[in-house]
This record gives structure tokens, sequence and C-alpha cells, in this order.
């Protein structure tokens, strides 16, 4: 029988020498695997471990829970954010209210290339919003997760190098294995009604979409938030305010947007 991998985490109640031996000590005893292992938050640490079934993990649940020295927090099939938890050694910042937003800080690039980049390999359609201030990273972030996921991406509209507004793709360009990267304000200031009709044939496409500025292309298409599966978020610091300031141009009632370069 094959073994199946689950996540373990606890958080240190007493930290006294050789409390990690003795976690290793139990799941040894217990045939359990260890696969990776490292902190996950101040004061937890979290494991990925393999089983042969889940009578091993009910039994090490029930020991784990009558330990003083430690607190069980999740014993689980692991998920994404768990397997990067353990990987980078932090856990993603998930809005308490909104569960399909993640935050992130411009230091955790490398968690959030890491993100992007599992999202970007599952097949089907997917549409993710990121929000930023400028140069923070977004578009840097998105190119870096699509090699690390081996997709080829498209800008349909960009201003990473020079102004990009496309009005059509080659037959070869519509394919569901490829990346299509939009960006908000420019599809919104630029762009023409050809434009914009590719953007409604890439999003019927069962491929991933990814919207630079989500808020301002809802503001000014049919699709709604309600339609994306991710959004995230990505600051230079935690308490950045993300905010789109354009002076007195009325193009834009709730929104402004100062400081963009097109």
């Amino acid at each position: 029988m094959s073994k199946k991998e689950w996540y373990l985490e606890y958080e240190i109640q007493i930290n006294r020498p050789g409390l990690l031996g003795d976690i290793s000590s139990l799941l040894g005893m217990l045939s359990i695997n260890i696969v990776t292992i490292n902190g996950v938050d101040q004061g937890c640490r979290g494991l990925l471990i393999l089983a042969k079934n889940d009578e091993q993990i009910a039994r090490l649940e029930s020991i784990l829970q009558t330990m003083d020295t430690i607190r069980l927090i999740k014993i689980r099939e692991p998920k994404l954010r768990d397997r990067l938890a353990v990987r980078h050694g932090r856990y993603i910042q998930r809005d308490a209210d909104d569960k399909k937003t993640f935050r992130f800080v411009r230091a955790e690039l490398g968690l959030l290339v890491d993100f992007l980049a599992e999202l970007f390999k599952q097949d089907g359609h997917k549409l993710i919003g990121i929000r930023g201030m400028p140069r923070v990273g977004k578009t840097e972030s998105i190119v870096a997760s699509s090699v690390s996921a081996n997709k080829k991406w498209l800008f349909v509209s960009s201003t990473l190098l020079k102004q990009t507004v496309r009005n059509q793709l080659i037959q070869e360009e519509y394919n569901v294995n490829n990346l299509f990267i939009i960006d908000g304000i420019v599809s919104t200031r630029r762009a023409s009604e050809q434009h914009w009709q590719l953007v409604r044939e890439i999003m019927r496409l069962p491929a991933v979409k990814v919207v630079e500025h989500p808020d301002i292309f809802v503001q000014n298409t049919e699709f709604s938030l309600e339609d994306f599966d991710y959004i995230i978020e990505l600051r230079h610091e935690h308490d950045e305010k993300i905010t789109y300031e354009l002076g007195n141009n009325h193009l834009f009632s709730n929104a402004t947007f100062g400081g963009f370069d097109f």
C-alpha cells in the first residue's frame, strides 16, 4: 500500500531541549516518515509526513493531544498553503473576511512566485487579480512564476517594457496552456473596442488569466470581482495603502491613479 502525505502543525508550549527529538521518535515508533519540517510561525512548527493508513494518523493525533509541551494545531491532508509554509518557513497571509484574497510584501517575492507558479500549473480556467502600487514587482512576479510553471506568457496589455495593447492574436497564441496577462488600467485608458473583443475571447478560454489592477478592470467592464478565483495584494511594506490617483481625470469616478507609468 502506498503511503499518504499529511500536514502536521503544532505550537510549542514548553520549549525544552530534545522536544523535536521526542516528536521524531514518536513518529518513528508509529512508522510515520518525516518528509519536511520547518518553523511556519513564531513558536510553531510544520511537518509534511507520510503514513500508511488513517489509523496511524488517528493514533498520532490522540497521543499529541495528551502532551503538555505542545498544542496540536492542524493534522490534515496538506493544502497548497501548508506546503509553501513548510518550504519557506512562513504562512501566506490570507484575508480573514475574503478567503480568496492573499497578501504579500516585496520581501516575500520568492513565496509569491512559488504560490503563483503552483496556481499556474493547474489546468483549466483560472482568473487571478493582482493589486499593488507601481514598481512593487507585480508583472515581474507573474513572469517569473510563468517560467517556474513552464508556461508561455502573453501580454494582452502591459507597460513592462513599453506600452502594449493588443487587438488580435495569431492562431497559435489561442493556446489554453498559455498564460494571458492583462493590465486593467492600460486596457481601460488606451484600448479600442477591438481590444475589448479580444479580452472577452480570452476570458472564454479554459486557460489562466492574470489581471493587474482588477478593481479598475471590473469598474469598466461587465466582469466583477466575484469572477476572480484569487486576488493577490502586493505591497512594499505591510502597512502600505494601495491607492489609485489620477488627478482630475473624470474617466474614473470612483478611483484615481497617480504615479502610474503609461
